[in-house]
């Protein structure tokens, strides 16, 4: 696959990492040709995310020998759409689930049935109609962040996939993210720390995509998913699929052995997370001996786990109001968790699961006192820590998420 790490490619990637940052006719360039993918721009982005052999070709992904398949895709944000399928393998109903995701510039590398090229998603027309057929033979699909599973064999247009699934003779349900569906203009009123008021957060883009994502699931009027509870807000009828997270990876034998209490930050997108607004007050804490203070970027997935057991505590997020995969990572093993968590969110979660979010609320203005209670008191803190490693277990493991789909929809 050397060809598919050209430095178009590399280029791309770098582009699309933090597009807050591009001018913005560089923005306006993208999302035309985002928005047209079968024009001329289209076909020569497409063409410079490198080429393909035919042994980057993966093959089609089959269907499991059970009364109802499920085929999820094409995102798998933070491996979810794999943790979604196994859940699933591992109900009790008879069900069997594979995901397929492209393999995006600017993407992390998370484990998956089926990984794509991007080349190969965009230009393979080869690939394209052995995945259609190989989809047909599944009986239910769950589209994720509503983006297209075949590439540009429908020029990119989820309704015409659906309609043509559903001529085949299977079941579509929708799954949405977060930025896909996620309404700035709405999130702005609910916290003062939203990203979306920053004054170079690239609103344009995410407004025009979350109303166009609306429209589309409006019209269809599928069953319909999130998968955190804060897009309730954004998509009111539909139902929270909780992220999953395998306890036995993040599980943890031994608590740390710290001199201070360790906090660590590890901001996938540090504006986002809220990086810049409590950097102030945690650094201040550590000059006066109270805690010791970590900020990690670019760290693969598969070391996580490792830097969570050297944690006394994990700062979240302090800006979206909500908590993800992350968050509950951390949980599971065993880790006191600070974050902003709005309390209607908190609402949601515990009338859904008898379940009180434990993570430690604390706003940009608040961090600092509430590190400072917590250093102090590491009896709470151990407290803490078993009540996350429960939440988790409780309606992260997967059990919940899985009934979740085969209630809403699978055996609807």
């Amino acid at each position: 696959m050397s060809r598919l790490l050209s430095a178009p490619r590399r280029l791309v990637d770098g582009l699309l990492r933090d597009r807050t940052r591009l001018p913005r006719f560089v923005n306006r360039t993208i999302d035309h040709i985002a928005d047209h993918p079968d024009g001329l721009l289209g076909r020569l982005a497409a063409r410079s995310l490198g080429g393909f052999d035919a042994s980057d070709i993966p093959p089609p992904t089959a269907a499991p020998a059970t009364a109802a398949r499920v085929y999820i895709g094409p995102t798998n944000y933070a491996a979810q759409g794999r943790l979604w399928a196994a859940a699933l393998d591992a109900s009790d109903a008879d069900v069997g689930a594979r995901n397929m995701a492209v393999d995006v510039p600017g993407g992390f590398d998370f484990p998956a049935d089926t990984i794509v090229p991007v080349p190969v998603y965009t230009r393979s027309r080869e690939w394209q109609e052995a995945e259609l057929e190989a989809v047909g033979r599944f009986s239910h699909v769950l589209v994720e962040a509503e983006r297209a599973l075949f590439g540009r064999l429908f020029s990119r247009d989820v309704e015409r996939e659906t309609a043509e699934l559903e001529r085949r003779g299977l079941s579509v349900a929708f799954l949405c993210h977060g930025t896909d569906i996620r309404l700035p203009s709405r999130h702005v009123g609910l916290t003062p720390w939203s990203p979306y008021a920053d004054a170079d957060s690239y609103n344009t883009k995410f407004e025009r995509d979350a109303s166009r994502n609306r429209a589309l699931l409006d019209r269809l009027d599928r069953p319909t998913f999130v998968s955190t509870p804060d897009l309730l807000l954004d998509v009111p009828y539909a139902q929270w699929c909780p992220v999953v997270v395998d306890g036995a990876v993040w599980q943890v034998d031994a608590e740390p052995e710290n001199a201070r209490p360790l906090v660590v930050h590890v901001p996938s997108k540090s504006a986002v997370k809220g990086t810049a607004l409590i950097e102030r007050p945690v650094r201040g804490l550590e000059a006066e001996g109270l805690l010791d203070y970590r900020t990690v970027s670019g760290v693969a997935a598969r070391q996580m786990p490792e830097l969570y057991r050297s944690a006394d505590i994990v700062l979240d997020q302090f800006r979206l109001g909500s908590y993800g995969v992350a968050a509950v990572e951390a949980m599971a093993a065993g880790r006191v968790v600070v974050g902003h968590v709005l309390e209607s969110v908190r609402r949601s979660v515990s009338e859904a699961t008898g379940f009180a979010v434990p993570i430690v609320e604390a706003t940009p203005d608040t961090v600092g006192d509430v590190l400072r209670e917590l250093a102090a008191d590491p009896e709470r803190r151990a407290r803490l820590g078993r009540e996350g490693v429960a939440f988790a277990e409780a309606v992260h493991d997967g059990r919940r998420s899985a009934r979740v789909l085969l209630d809403g929809w699978i055996e609807s």
